[in-house]
């Protein structure tokens, strides 16, 4: 079995001249990622980096991303990719549980990566355009790539249901790998002449597999684009002639509304996941783009690909599609989706208990419950966990309760996802206060905001006159609760 920097170093072998990363006039070719993603890895063989060791990575959709993810996997590390948008608690959190003791930070964000990295003595590596070239330059090369057995880990991606801290979901290198080819070979059906839009954050499963990898496998060029905006992202299609487009749901939307003159033609296939995508959606997408979506579904645990609807089968609206190949799904007598294959996680990082109850005689347990039809197609109906998609952003409840619970003026709170149209679901967030306090949304919005990512603060808060829905046993029942 093949690992993904073997896979760079093989491609740069056979397609060295050809573009890999694009980032408006910046760009890289095969043989210089390779090149780059060598330096890396002495950089951190250098600083004392074995393998196995823990590394964190935290770049926006760069190159420098690329660059660093496979320099870290070159050195026998363990990526631990991290949202650019998370504050210094919460990157003190993502360094201090796996053990990282390094962080390549983006310049932009380097004041939350420090401050985690000082909280658990770790050292913040800032990526820099121009500084970070002169740092590898000075680096020694290591172009041999550490030899890793395929179920050693190569990715700890965080993830959470509603209760608890993130857990670290271990990702080894034949499930990416694997994962990667699937989806290179019979979905996305990628060579070295498409052009894929790199719009999905690359810190999480989507983007990674299946744009980076997908790329790297193929020999494609992935063009990126930092922050997500419609009208950008329909200027790149027709500048760099983009032929495969991955999106949340929230993203078809926009490019829907955005939608004019622009030249698409170059369009041949577009890939959706990370939320449920709605039909008239769908429907009207495809009238204005002349380009089919083919929904899939999977989870940062299944690294993520586990089903699809492919491009040589019969599609389904609404449905996620069947399993891809190498993978089983079903559907358990209480309609959850169990699934097993070349995909599934080795377990949670130094969590036996989570990953015990994860996995049940071999299977993984979504929590998603679904239905399947005579087709084998499965329909999401119900998520059993309470996360909340925020424009393909996971935001789970338990994480900002706790922080409005931190709040002096707070008694009570509950944290639920409120329809949106451009959003998909917003954070909202019913509030109780104590008896004689005082505090308005806009204060404890400000208090939240402070506190998480960007993405994770409820926009909609209210106070419910007649406190929280409760059970018999003093659970908050949170379906209960009404939206103003």
């Amino acid at each position: 079995m093949s690992t993904l920097p073997q896979q760079l170093t093989d491609t740069a072998a056979r397609h060295g001249d050809r573009p890999a990363l694009k980032l408006d006039d910046a760009g890289l070719t095969y043989a210089a990622l390779d090149a780059a993603a060598s330096r890396v890895a002495g950089l951190l063989r250098e600083r004392g980096v074995e393998p196995g060791d823990r590394v964190g990575l935290m770049l926006p959709n760069v190159p420098h991303f690329a660059v660093v993810y496979y320099g870290i996997l070159r050195a026998g590390g363990a990526v631990v990719p991290m949202n650019v948008l998370l504050k210094g608690r919460e990157v003190s959190f993502y360094l201090s549980d796996p053990g990282a003791r390094h962080l390549f930070a983006w310049h932009d964000f380097a004041d939350a990566a420090r401050t985690g990295a000082e909280e658990t003595g770790a050292e913040a590596i800032v990526v820099a355009p121009g500084e970070f070239e002169k740092l590898l330059a000075d680096a020694p090369s290591a172009p041999e790539n550490v030899e890793r057995a395929g179920d050693d880990t190569a990715v700890i991606l965080y993830t959470s249901g509603t209760t608890g801290t993130p857990k670290g979901a271990e990702l080894t290198h034949d499930n990416l790998f694997k994962n990667a080819e699937v989806t290179a070979r019979t979905l996305v059906q990628a060579s070295e002449q498409d052009v894929i839009l790199g719009a999905l954050p690359l810190f999480h499963a989507f983007g990674q597999t299946c744009a980076m990898n997908v790329a790297v496998l193929a020999g494609a060029c992935l063009t990126l684009i930092p922050r997500f905006d419609a009208r950008k992202a329909l200027e790149i299609i027709r500048r760099d002639g983009v032929t495969a487009f991955e999106g949340v749901p929230t993203m078809y939307h926009g490019l829907l509304g955005a939608a004019g003159d622009h030249d698409v033609s170059t369009l041949r296939l577009c890939i959706s996941g990370g939320a449920a995508m709605p039909v008239e959606v769908m429907r009207q997408f495809e009238e204005a783009f002349g380009c089919i979506i083919l929904e899939g579904y999977g989870l940062s645990e299944t690294s993520p690909v586990a089903s699809f609807n492919h491009p040589d089968r019969e599609r389904k609206p609404g449905s996620i599609g069947t399993p891809i190949e190498g993978v089983e799904m079903k559907v358990t007598d209480d309609g959850e989706i169990a699934i097993r294959g070349h995909n599934v996680m080795k377990g949670y990082w130094n969590r036996e208990d989570a990953t015990q109850n994860a996995f049940k005689d071999g299977w993984f347990l979504t929590g998603d419950i679904a239905t399947v039809d005579e087709d084998g197609y499965f329909f999401i109906v119900d998520r059993k966990k309470d996360m909340i998609i925020r424009g393909g952003y996971n935001v789970y409840p338990r994480e900002i309760e706790e922080v409005l619970y931190e709040h002096p003026a707070v008694s009570e709170a509950a944290v639920i996802g409120v329809p949106d149209e451009s959003m998909g679901e917003e954070v909202g967030a019913a509030v109780v206060l104590r008896e004689g306090a005082e505090a308005s949304a806009d204060d404890i919005r400000a208090f939240v905001k402070e506190r998480v990512a960007a993405y994770k603060y409820p926009r909609k808060i209210w106070f419910p006159e007649e406190g929280l829905p409760k059970g018999p046993t003093g659970k908050i029942l949170k379906r209960e609760i009404q939206t103003p």
